[in-house]
């Protein structure tokens, strides 16, 4: 039981925080401190906890934080029995331990409270990459915090602030996609949406900036495999979005799985204390990946058993271990006893995880309500933001002037994702469909069109079936409308669930469109039936044959539990495709390494011999709508700049069709005069305009001197002074810098 007597210190919420965690600090034994530091989970992991074994781990060995929920081998799903479980552990850690220190919950939200049954679910990272709108997935991330502190948790490990450029690489649609500066504003997006107005204020959570600091191009697209980079490339790539996330006050961040440059980030106090803390001066708590300690030891090789292992992690910087259970913990009490590590780390880690409780009130409340967390999660406003975050994602790759439907079509739909909602909300979801609350594609259609409707699934995602029996109806109907893609899945792809077997796709050795499918499209094509692609996909896929067989190509991405409903809305022309892809869509399976900034380099047997850089089957930005604009007129309203100073680009947009529709200026640097080689191209700003038609208007956007430059290794960041184009859909207009910047 808690103390008693006298009310401490602590247990007034009248004082000051800093002194709270003080008093409280000075009252822990070396195994409470331990055991504050250290996390667990309920479910199925390589250890099967119970609830009743969560239990005894906080009073036997006061682990401060656990996950019995949230995640994809929890024990709970359901929001009433999350609710229950969540209470028991409040009461058990409150009430039955010596100080009485709430527990902290932790969870993967990454795109929407997606682990919990019928919960709202937003595209996945891609797919919020591609609406261009980081106000929206601000609003879209504040109505998750809202469901995560309903069901009683307090961090969510989100944002992904890996920059994705790799298709092989299978977290590659858990990202913002492969220009540093989109993915940057996006994770600062959900940061603030995450956090609010700070953690004391209801509704919010703990925002995790992960995975830090280059995780997202590992050899041979292998999730977590060793990354080889230069100081250049990390600094100016994969950096900058932690940057932002920082920015924007983020409370806790977590390393990557990978070694960088040798050093496994886990145990390397180059990365976490000498970047993460020193250069980029965050303060705030670092928060293992789940096994990333154990794996100092058993995968990379670099400790010679768990202690060892810990030591590193501790001396490196690591707060908190998500789910070393009780050995982690006795290891850490062992290392201080033994001498072998000071007491004083462990305080300072505590005194951050103890500082997060009590803003947050826990120690005044600890418990949620069953009734309000019924009524929260999935809420019917919240389901309106998602729905309309998923109209604004999904983009029109490819129209000969066909979509969108008049709606009096007969329409045949057939593929692996025209009825399937598990595949329709992607990876880091629930895997049964009982627990997702939307509606598929087909159903939407079905809805959506007056004509007849007709469904043959016709091929599984590896698989045909029956062929023969699509074909024959779509050749009755007006336009096939072939839902392709994957399915769920997550890391390496495989195993479990509703994933396919390990090597099958979807998987990295294959980016292209599995035979099984494509054999559907050529025989739906084949009957001279327009066919319409509908990509539902976490990643790039190769589908120039698509391409060429289709009308019309849209890309759907993983867009949720409303995701049906947008994309019949988009095919009838209820609503106007506004995305653009926030990723190179490639070719062909081997055209694995393409983005659009890629660095000046020479030809040396000429520009006749060598093949294009950059020719991908889509562009980064690429997006049709359903009507026409004409963007021009660029003005910026000074030419000559210095230090700190800020471009304001005008830019005339006009919508010269026929229907109102939304494009998406964006903005380009190029420059071909600076020391360093600089990229061909660099995104800059963006914007979205909304007009109707005939309508005109001049979007102003801002571009900081400081994002002309680059960090220059061995000097830090620089704006080497010269000339410098912004570039809009083609046009030009050139900025000069003065002076040397470093």
């Amino acid at each position: 039981m808690p103390e008693s007597g006298r009310e401490a210190e602590y247990q007034q919420s009248n004082l000051p925080v800093s002194r709270r965690v003080s008093d409280l600090l000075e009252r822990m034994t070396l195994e409470e401190k331990a055991g504050q530091l250290v996390g667990t989970w309920a479910g199925t992991m390589h250890r099967e906890l119970d609830v009743d074994d969560v239990k005894d781990l906080i009073r036997d060995h006061h682990l401060g934080c656990a996950a019995p929920f949230g995640w994809g081998g929890s024990t709970g799903t359901e929001v009433g029995e999350i609710v229950d479980i969540v209470n028991e552990l409040q009461e058990v850690a409150t009430e039955e331990t010596r100080l009485g220190i709430p527990l902290f919950v932790n969870v993967d939200a990454v795109h929407g409270h997606a682990y919990v049954a019928d919960a709202t679910v937003f595209p996945n990272g891609l797919g919020a990459a591609a609406t261009w709108d980081p106000e929206a997935i601000e609003e879209g991330a504040s109505v998750t915090a809202t469901e995560i502190a309903a069901t009683g948790a307090h961090q969510n490990y989100s944002p992904t602030c890996d920059v994705g450029r790799d298709p092989r690489w299978g977290r590659v649609f858990e990202t913002f996609g492969e220009s540093p500066r989109l993915v940057a504003e996006f994770a600062a997006a959900k940061v603030r949406g995450y956090q609010g107005d700070g953690l004391e204020a209801e509704d919010t959570v703990v925002s995790t900036a992960k995975h830090f600091p280059a995780y997202s191009e590992p050899e041979r697209g292998e999730d977590a495999a060793p990354v080889d980079v230069s100081e250049y490339k990390l600094r100016n790539t994969f950096v900058p979005p932690f940057e932002a996330a920082l920015d924007a006050d983020v409370e806790s961040v977590m390393p990557c799985y990978n070694s960088i440059n040798g050093e496994p980030v886990h145990g390397s106090a180059r990365w976490l204390t000498d970047l993460l803390r020193g250069d980029l001066g965050f303060d705030g708590t670092i928060v293992s990946d789940w096994g990333g300690v154990r794996h100092l030891t058993d995968d990379h090789k670099t400790a010679a058993d768990l202690r060892e292992a810990t030591y590193d992690a501790r001396t490196a910087g690591l707060d908190v271990a998500s789910v070393g259970n009780d050995l982690e913990a006795e290891e850490l009490v062992d290392l201080v006893e033994s001498g072998d590590l000071a007491e004083s780390v462990l305080d300072a880690s505590v005194e951050r995880v103890l500082d997060r409780k009590f803003r947050m009130g826990l120690f005044e409340d600890p418990y949620v309500d069953r009734r309000e967390a019924l009524d929260t999660v999935g809420a019917a406003d919240h389901q309106q933001t998602a729905l309309e975050v998923v109209r604004d994602s999904l983009t029109l790759c490819k129209n000969d002037d066909f979509l969108p439907l008049s709606g009096d079509e007969d329409v045949f739909i057939g593929g692996p994702n025209a009825d399937n909602l598990v595949h329709q909300v992607g990876g880091w979801s629930v895997e049964a469909e009982e627990h997702v609350d939307g509606t598929t594609i087909l159903e939407e259609i079905r809805a959506h069109v007056d004509g007849d409707v007709t469904h043959e699934q016709g091929a599984a995602l590896h698989e045909t079936l029956d062929v023969e029996a699509a074909a024959e109806r779509a050749a009755d109907a007006d336009v096939a409308v072939l839902a392709l893609g994957e399915g769920w899945y997550l890391h390496e792809f495989g195993a479990g669930g509703p994933r396919t077997e390990t090597g099958e796709f979807p998987t990295r050795e294959q980016i292209d469109i599995p035979e099984a499918q494509q054999e559907l499209v050529d025989a739906v094509a084949e009957t001279g039936t327009p066919v319409v692609g509908v990509l539902v996909t976490g990643r790039p896929l190769a589908v120039e044959r698509l391409d060429e067989q289709a009308e019309a190509v849209l890309m759907a991405y993983f867009p949720g539990t409303m995701g049906g409903k947008a994309v019949a809305e988009t095919l009838v022309g209820e609503n106007d495709p506004s995305g653009r892809l926030p990723i190179t869509v490639p070719r062909s399976g081997t055209q694995v390494d393409v983005h659009h900034d890629y660095l000046h380099q020479p030809r040396p047997i000429g520009d006749s011999e060598h093949p294009d850089s950059y020719d991908p089957l889509y562009p980064f930005g690429h997006g049709l709508t359903y009507t026409e604009f004409e963007t021009g007129q660029l003005a910026v309203s000074e030419e000559v700049l210095g230090p700190g100073d800020t471009v304001e680009l005008d830019v005339t947009v006009e919508n010269v069709g026929d229907r109102a529709g939304t494009e998406v200026v964006q903005v380009y640097s190029t420059t071909e005069s600076k020391p360093l080689v600089m990229p061909e191209r660099r995104l800059q700003a963006f914007e979205r305009v909304a007009l109707d038609a005939g309508e005109e208007a001049t979007v102003t956007l801002d571009v900081p001197v400081e994002q002309l430059g680059v960090y220059a290794p061995g000097d830090g960041h620089r704006v080497q002074p010269g000339h410098y184009d912004l570039v809009v859909d083609g046009e030009a207009v050139t900025v000069t810098v003065e002076g040397d910047y470093i």
